[in-house]
């Protein structure tokens, strides 16, 4: 048994957050605050004290924060991470001799029992503690060990032995003993702020030529960056770039045979031309690339790369290590296969390869390749069907050398996988957002996300729709539906994104009895009009400029739904950290019909009084309103504008109506029309 190990008297358990009992880092972002919660107690009445230390792993020294007390034997604590990589924390509990005697001393006093060898007890500790004191601090301890062993009077020598000089000085002095240690220390992976706040746009680089019937190019893509910024994205996401394969190349509408000329899904990588390294030739080169790269980042944006781990047959892979696949009796190799569907032009690889190391490493060096051509932000293509180990492992590897890079799991699958996925290193992850469409569904989903302890590991990341997936609500509901979908995107989750052109231009016609789209563009070159002005990208420009000078909308876990007596009505409030900026959203989940009734503001989630005038500002249509209590009418024209994004404004306090801004109040005076 450790030497004094029996002497300690306190316990510490029931630590939040933690992530399988520790063996994973939770989430933040530099400057998210950690919340720390755990149950510390010890035997007995004596006063326990609590404290968390923590650390950059890179560093020695421990910074230390006291505990607050909550009550029932529950603290509560918290701290901000300053810079990115992984920091450690845990937690510290002893008994507190001193603060004990304080209490006990003032009930004693206060029931008029004799305290004089109470009041020698705590010169007692005083001295003790000066023993192990810096010399400025021994002076001050003994003359106040001094004045309780000899007391003036009583009164005076309790309101000394319980004043704040005495107790922060013990605080400070006094030697703790008997400290119990969390058995665990536990870590926390820090990234960059756009972990937690990104707008993403995705389009095929090949169909971005201003020329109908001629293939886009890189050159092409840097004269779109003043559209897509002006839009408010700071993320482009690529579908691959690089060379596609020609054996078995699908064509248009996923034909299994393709026509002379038609380009192939970029996702059936490798050609004679290269692999996962290379370029497709009719993009341009690699300078070309990292020109655009440079552009992108000129213009605010940055450009992630799709990284998918497949093989056309054509790719170099298969000739060179043929290990690294499966390959059948008949001496044919196994191509992809999700029965009854079949992609005879992808070969999944084969992670149970005894080359698996080599593998390994090469897979990693593709991701290293594009690092150094300037990309931070890869979009992993079926994370799902590759181990998780090898996920673990690469991410870990990438990020201690580049802690700046970001991981997105493009994981449509079962929850439990898309959980792994979460905690194992992914920094974001694709949702189930694209097929929850009630209220009910979207109330519930985000409390999982937000209230669960999903919320330490799992980033979502929202999207109305893909290149794969053309959900039945968009097929049906037009306009109105996608600009529901979009802001609906945009507010819930801090991180969110969408497939364009189509989505601004509302292209809806869908494979027949399918959720994708037909004439795909991952199929074939397409031309779009690439300055056609919609309303929905009017929306999408305007909810987008709305995130960015909103600190409410930047985050994803600050949320709270309002009741409403409409279920086709949906009201949800978001707040910044100091709640300065507080922000509700109200939605017409109908995209065909007028939808009008009665929503409760969740004020008290807001702090704000439930009798306090304030007024919401419609961030949308510039409209504003004074509400005076916790519910309002509100009723939504789908053809018009399907919601409302209200910043909640309110009057200074001691001012009444009268004294108000003329700018604050709207015409009406709160007729909400």
């Amino acid at each position: 048994m450790e030497a004094l190990e029996g002497t300690k008297r306190v316990v510490i358990e029931n630590v939040k957050p933690q992530v399988n009992c520790g063996q994973y880092p939770i989430k933040r972002v530099v400057g998210e605050e950690v919340e720390v919660t755990a149950d510390v107690f010890g035997d007995g009445h004596d006063e326990v004290k609590a404290v968390l230390l923590y650390r950059h792993s890179k560093k020695k020294k421990w910074s230390e924060v006291p505990m607050q007390f909550l009550g029932n034997d529950h603290w509560r604590v918290t701290f901000t991470p300053d810079s990115m990589g992984t920091f450690e924390y845990t937690l510290q509990g002893w008994i507190d001799h001193f603060y004990t005697w304080q209490k006990g001393l003032k009930k004693k006093f206060e029931a008029n029992q004799d305290i004089t060898v109470e009041l020698q007890i705590g010169a007692q500790l005083l001295e003790e503690s000066a023993a192990t004191a810096k010399p400025g601090q021994q002076k001050r301890l003994r003359k106040w060990a001094e004045q309780l062993n000899k007391p003036g009077s009583i009164a005076d020598a309790v309101a000394l032995a319980t004043s704040p000089d005495v107790s922060d000085l013990m605080h400070a002095c006094c030697e703790r003993q008997n400290v119990t240690n969390y058995h665990k220390i536990l870590t926390v992976e820090v990234e960059r702020q756009k972990a937690l706040f990104s707008t993403w746009y995705e389009f095929f680089p090949r169909s971005a030529a201003q020329e109908d019937g001629r293939h886009g190019t890189f050159q092409d893509c840097e004269r779109l960056l003043p559209r897509i910024a002006e839009m408010g994205f700071d993320t482009i996401y690529l579908p691959p770039i690089h060379p596609i394969g020609f054996a078995f190349r699908k064509g248009k509408n996923n034909s299994v045979t393709s026509q002379p000329g038609e380009p192939g899904s970029p996702w059936a990588i490798g050609a004679e031309s290269g692999g996962h390294k290379s370029i497709l030739p009719e993009l341009g080169s690699l300078d070309e690339f990292r020109h655009f790269v440079q552009s992108a980042r000129e213009h605010g944006i940055e450009v992630a790369l799709d990284f998918a781990i497949q093989c056309s047959p054509d790719h170099p892979y298969v000739k060179e290590h043929s290990q690294w696949f499966k390959w059948r009796p008949d001496g044919t190799v196994q191509y992809a296969e999700n029965p009854p569907k079949k992609y005879q032009d992808v070969l999944p690889v084969n992670f149970e390869t005894e080359d698996w190391q080599n593998l390994w490493r090469e897979l990693k060096s593709i991701v290293i390749h594009w690092i150094e051509q300037g990309v931070y932000i890869f979009r992993v293509d079926n994370p799902h069907t590759k181990p998780f180990a090898f996920w673990e492992w690469m991410i870990r590897e990438v990020r201690q050398q580049y802690p700046q890079v970001i991981f997105l799991a493009e994981a449509f699958t079962r929850p439990r996988v898309m959980e792994r996925l979460g905690k194992i290193g992914f920094t974001q992850s694709y949702t189930y957002f694209t097929w929850r469409n009630t209220a009910a569904e979207i109330k519930e989903y985000m409390r999982e996300l937000t209230q669960t302890e999903m919320r330490d590991f799992y980033r979502p990341n929202f999207w109305p729709n893909t290149p794969d997936i053309l959900p039945h609500e968009l097929q049906s509901g037009g306009e109105p539906a996608h600009i529901t979908r979009v802001v609906l995107a945009a507010t819930l989750s801090s991180n969110y994104g969408m497939y364009g052109p189509v989505y601004e231009f509302g292209i809806n016609t869908p494979v027949q009895g399918k959720e994708e789209y037909w004439d795909s563009e991952k199929y074939e070159v397409m031309h779009w009009d690439w300055g056609r002005l919609t309303k929905i990208r009017e929306v999408i420009t305007k909810i987008n400029k709305i995130r960015q000078v909103n600190p409410a909308l930047q985050t994803t876990w600050n949320i709270a739904f309002g009741d409403t007596d409409n279920p086709q009505l949906l009201c949800y409030t978001k707040w910044d950290s100091e709640r300065r900026n507080k922000m509700l959203m109200v939605v017409n989940l109908d995209p065909h019909n007028t939808q009008a009734g009665w929503v409760q503001v969740p004020l008290h989630a807001l702090n704000m009084d439930s009798t306090q005038q304030y007024m919401v500002h419609d961030l949308m249509t510039e409209h504003k309103y004074t509400w005076n209590s916790e519910w309002n009418y509100v009723e939504l024209r789908p053809h018009e504008m399907p919601v409302h994004v209200f910043r909640i404004e309110t009057a200074n306090p001691g001012m009444g109506h009268d004294s108000l801004d003329d700018n604050w109040l709207p015409d009406d005076h709160g007729k909400h029309e």
